[in-house]
């Protein structure tokens, strides 16, 4: 039977952890605008509507946050990447899918991205290394599937072609930016999909 204070505790906890996402997004878009070093913690309070110092009911410090949007956007797509092999299709298909789930990803989180380029030198360096440790064994998700789509290159070819790959979708804080400066509606981020699904799928795949 559940009680009132058990009820009132998973309320409060489910508000907390709303808040924390909610710091985590407003963390990545004022990082993204204005640099790690170049927000405060009464910006981000203020960003999410509590005070600065409130920001350390949530998080250690505003590096903890760095570390929290860049080790999550990494794992994130790490378990993507893994729910896509697990799928078990043809080789040309899930490479097809690995590219989507990647491109959903970059346009989502084009924030994330202009941080992650700019800052991870910010990192204290367990995380720093953690963010590396995902991304290289999301690197090898890649080159594994890829091995399958051109049998007989060599693994440095296949781990040359995933990273510059990964470079024509990360694109997107440039191609977000141009976007808006030239239309803003409903369909902008349908195009961006699908433009950089199909150039990446279409490089990914050249002989």
């Amino acid at each position: 039977m559940t009680t009132h204070s058990s009820t009132t505790r998973t309320m409060r906890e489910r508000a907390k952890a709303q808040r924390a996402d909610a710091l985590l997004e407003a963390a990545a878009r004022l990082f993204a605008q204005h640099g790690f070093d170049g927000v405060s913690l009464e910006d981000l309070g203020t960003a999410v509507g509590i005070t600065g110092p409130a920001v350390y009911r949530h998080f250690d410090s505003k590096r903890a946050l760095l570390s929290a949007i860049l080790i999550r956007a990494s794992g994130d797509l790490l378990a993507g990447g893994r729910r896509v092999v697990a799928s078990d299709r043809p080789p040309d298909r899930t490479l097809r899918e690995l590219v989507e789930v990647h491109v959903d990803f970059a346009v989502r989180s084009a924030d994330v991205i202009r941080v992650h380029d700019r800052d991870l030198a910010s990192l204290s360096d367990p995380d720093r290394h953690a963010v590396r440790r995902l991304q290289r064994e999301y690197v090898e998700l890649w080159v594994d599937v890829l091995r399958a789509v051109h049998p007989g290159r060599s693994d440095t070819d296949l781990r040359v072609r995933a990273h510059a790959g990964f470079g024509l979708i990360n694109s997107t804080p440039y191609a977000v930016r141009t976007l808006r400066e030239v239309a803003v509606d409903a369909g902008t981020n349908d195009l961006l999909r699908d433009v950089l699904s199909d150039m990446a799928y279409a490089a990914l795949t050249a002989h």
